[in-house]
Order: C-alpha cells, then structure tokens, then sequence
C-alpha cells in the first residue's frame, strides 16, 4: 500500500511540475497562452522588480529561504534514495558443488520458508523477507502465534526446521535470521 501511495505521489507531483515547466517554456518561446495564465508573453518575468525586492531590507529572509530549500533538497533526496533502494533479494546465489552456481529467485525461497515456517505446530501466519547480498543472505521472520504455543518452543522449531532446511538446500553456510514473534489476538465472543 506505501509503495503505491509512493508511487501515485511521485507521478503527481512530476506530472505537476512537468506542466508547470513545459507551459514556462512555451510561453517563453513565444506561444501563446492563455487569458488566464500567469505569464502573458515571453517578455514577461516569473519574478517581477517589486517581488524579487521586497524582502531584501529584512536580514531574516534570505537565511531562511536558504534553509528552507536545503531543507526540501534534503528530503527529495531522501525520498529518491528510499524509492530507489530494494527492500528485497531479488535472488540469491547457490552453489552447485561443481564450480559453477546456480541462481534461485528470493521469492521462491521466501514463500517456501514461510510455508514450512507456517506449518509448524502454533503457527498461524508466517512471513519471510530476504535481505543482505545474494551470495550471503539473511532473513527477516515474522510469526504469529496461538495463544497456547510457547514463543521459546516455537522459535527452536523455525530455527531448527525451516531455517535449517533453507540453509542446507540453498547450500549457504550460514542463514542468519532475526525471528519476530507476536501473539494472535481473538476477539472476545460472548457466551449465552
């Protein structure tokens, strides 16, 4: 759901800023524009003398304008290098025992751990992402579990089977993993 809101905000926000720059240009071409456009002809200025002027005597404003585009430069930059980084391990390396290797896709290997994960005795849900680099990878576990299950029991048993069996058929000498446990919460139902 983040991403598609991220992704429909960045569309907006470029679709506005492209209409915004491409009328700027055309009409600085010498297009015509419309009656109520900001900009009548290509003499005509974005900032005018007495706009550009007016807040030149106070001491504050240039100082803050400053600090409040460095502020926005910062952020965008932030955004662009959070959409730009991959949440996930897109694949991760394994070695045939030959020399050579072979690629399985992170994914696959997400959902069949989660599937073994899920299997075990007091599990309701499991969710499984990959992190790291693809010739050593790690994994990031999410459990849900019943009310009766105990948590040390149930992340022995994911440790134990799941984690085990992605590490050993993957061929990886090591799978590191940080397991998150939470409680399945049942409404209260009431008893007549």
């Amino acid at each position: 759901m983040l991403r598609t809101v991220n992704r429909v905000l960045l569309g907006v926000i470029g679709l506005v800023l492209l209409v915004l720059g491409g009328s700027v240009l055309a009409v600085g071409l010498g297009l015509d524009a419309p009656s109520w456009w900001i900009h009548d002809s290509s003499d005509d200025v974005l900032l005018s003398d007495a706009e550009r002027t007016r807040w030149r005597d106070s001491g504050w404003w240039w100082p803050v304008v400053i600090a409040v585009l460095a502020v926005l430069l910062l952020l965008l930059l932030w955004w662009l290098t959070a959409a730009l980084r991959r949440r996930r391990l897109a694949e991760v390396l394994v070695d045939t025992g030959d020399g050579e290797g072979a690629l399985l896709r992170g994914r696959a290997m997400e959902h069949v751990l989660a599937e073994e994960a899920a299997a075990l005795d007091g599990v309701e849900t499991a969710h499984v992402r990959l992190k790291g680099r693809r010739s050593s990878p790690g994994a990031r576990v999410r459990l849900q579990l019943e009310p009766h299950v105990d948590p040390a029991t149930a992340l022995a048993h994911v440790t134990e089977q799941a984690l085990a069996h992605a590490r050993d058929s993957a061929g990886l000498a090591s799978l590191p993993a940080e397991v998150r446990l939470r409680g399945v919460k049942h409404r209260a139902e009431r008893v007549s």
